[in-house]
């Protein structure tokens, strides 16, 4: 990654990441979520229909995708499908919960950027993203990258559910707070100063999978260096990020 960035992209990237995940998905060790029969992903989703939220998601992932010469015209449409089949099988997961909280009172949560990081990944093939997601779905790792893996979740306490919470917050991002305390006490103080929080950021971050933020060859790199290495790697790449932009930073408290 460091010598030579440019070959760990693309189709390179895809390869690797669903030879390894097979690997992994087939060893009951490593299967953290357990999968029923009828959990299946690719089911037939016709009759359904996406959100204007993600629509809009759709659009401009679509619209990214050309410009990176990654997706075709007709993109759009197996992108819906990518998304409505994911929606459809994370439900088959969810809990049913007395929502106080406007963000659970929806089934999605919101726009998914990991699928459509995948489905870019993929090169715009709709069955391989399923067939990778599936197998993904089944590890623990799924839970820090796929965040909308968690959403109501049947795998979470109850009250954590409630809390509308997601647990990569009071995780990752937790830890991450740690780590920059220790590391890089002036970027933690101006955050402090500031009345915001670095984990509010991270999550914002791990939501949108890094996009908008990062170029693609390096939101290629977060993926794999995530998923080879394990989520820890998560925590280490934010903390890397405050510290490149830890001049910007102090500027604009100083300002």
């Amino acid at each position: 990654l460091k010598a030579r960035p440019d070959i760990i992209s693309g189709k390179t990237v895809a390869e690797l990441l669903e030879r390894f995940v097979s690997q992994l998905s087939e060893s009951p060790a490593e299967c953290y979520f357990s999968m029923g029969a009828s959990e299946a992903l690719g089911a037939d989703v016709k009759s359904e229909s996406l959100s204007s939220v993600q629509q809009l998601g759709v659009e401009m992932t679509v619209r990214y995708g050309k410009h990176l010469h990654l997706l075709k015209e007709d993109a759009e449409s197996g992108l819906s499908c990518v998304l409505l089949s994911c929606e459809q099988f994370l439900k088959q997961q969810q809990r049913p919960v007395l929502p106080s909280l406007r963000c659970l009172q929806e089934s999605s949560a919101g726009y998914d950027w990991f699928a459509s990081s995948v489905f870019l990944l993929m090169a715009g093939d709709g069955e391989r993203t399923l067939s990778f997601l599936q197998r993904f779905a089944r590890l623990l790792l799924s839970a820090f990258l796929w965040l909308p893996r968690l959403h109501t979740s049947i795998h979470l306490p109850v009250a954590t559910v409630e809390s509308g919470i997601h647990p990569v917050y009071f995780c990752t991002a937790h830890h991450v707070e740690m780590l920059l305390k220790a590391e890089l006490p002036l970027v933690f103080s101006a955050f402090h100063i500031s009345g915001f929080t670095p984990a509010q950021i991270c999550l914002h971050w791990i939501t949108q999978c890094f996009w908008n933020y990062m170029d693609w060859p390096q939101i290629c790199h977060y993926i794999a260096l995530c998923v080879f290495l394990g989520p820890d790697y998560q925590i280490y790449l934010c903390v890397s990020v405050f510290r490149h932009l830890q001049q910007d930073i102090l500027k604009h408290t100083e300002a």
